[in-house]
């Protein structure tokens, strides 16, 4: 496994159980992520997604790729389509997506579970862990697809936790535009960004955390990935996971043509941040930013 991965050459797994019907590539695994989980997924048109569930503890965050279809919460609908950002929080409502004419393309994102408990109301069975409840039941795809097709209402208006990529105000940063996607639609668990790169453009500058992990996943254009010492080219469907504490510190910076992609982080309180071309360290949890740079020198002075 290295540095960066290709969505094509992750595997896929396809499900066909009634009205579920979808391919899903686990992507966030094939990169090396630790706790983040994401998937890829390819919906058929006017199938499902996935069984109607609800998570215990994780926050889920989806964004549309290509396509339309509408999302499930609790017998309500709402239209979805590319370049829209859904936020599920735990303990929410049971909730899918059911794809339209043309299919429907997405990325799913979750936080990673202390409990691994997800509950499937209509099937009547519920993941715990490697297995699922009860233990004599058929596997919970297979469940769901026994307890018939969903029925759908016709779609209401959208709510609060679903956005448009272009409802959500730019910032403006040198070189690049980040939308806060995922805090627009109320994640609170974890972060998702949009960034548009432009020509030559970087993105946060070269960085890396001690406790919160991150994933990008490049949509359009050309960059480069710096890891440390080394760099590495990136395109359409690369994926790249930063764990925490890995010590090597990274960035992004665009190509010629820019560079669009998406980027999930954990949302650690006792978060700091290391800054090797600055010197300096920011502790997420107090708001301050300290200079190290004359200690480090100090030190590597002294072991010279």
């Amino acid at each position: 496994m290295g540095p960066v991965v290709n969505r094509a050459d992750v595997p896929e797994r396809r499900v066909a159980e009634g009205d579920l019907a979808f391919a899903r590539r686990r992507i966030g695994a094939a990169a090396g992520t630790l706790r983040i989980g994401a998937g890829h997924f390819v919906v058929e048109p006017g199938r499902r997604q996935m069984p109607v569930h609800v998570h215990g503890d994780e926050e889920e965050i989806f964004f549309v790729l290509r396509g339309s279809g509408l999302g499930y919460e609790q017998d309500e609908t709402y239209p979805v389509t590319a370049e829209d950002v859904i936020v599920q929080r735990p303990l929410g409502r049971p909730h899918t997506f059911l794809a339209g004419d043309d299919g429907l393309e997405l990325l799913a994102f979750a936080s990673g579970s202390d409990n691994h408990l997800t509950f499937l109301p209509r099937a009547r069975v519920m993941f715990a862990g490697p297995r699922w409840l009860p233990l004599d039941s058929p596997h919970p795809f297979q469940a769901e697809g026994l307890a018939g097709a969903l029925q759908p209402p016709p779609p209401g208006p959208r709510p609060d936790h679903v956005v448009a990529l272009a409802e959500v105000e730019p910032v403006a940063h040198p070189g690049a535009e980040v939308r806060r996607v995922g805090e627009t639609a109320g994640s609170r668990a974890a972060g998702l960004n949009h960034v548009v790169l432009a020509p030559r453009g970087q993105g946060a500058p070269l960085h890396c955390h001690a406790l919160e992990e991150e994933l990008f996943y490049v949509t359009d254009g050309s960059g480069t990935l710096v890891l440390g010492a080394d760099e590495r080219p990136l395109g359409p469907g690369d994926i790249v996971a930063r764990p925490p504490s890995s010590g090597v510190a990274h960035a992004l910076r665009a190509g010629d043509r820019g560079m669009t992609y998406l980027v999930y982080g954990t949302r650690e309180p006792g978060d700091s941040v290391y800054y090797p071309e600055t010197g300096e360290v920011r502790l997420r949890g107090l708001g301050v930013t300290l200079d190290v740079s004359a200690q480090t020198s100090a030190r590597d002075g002294s072991a010279q």
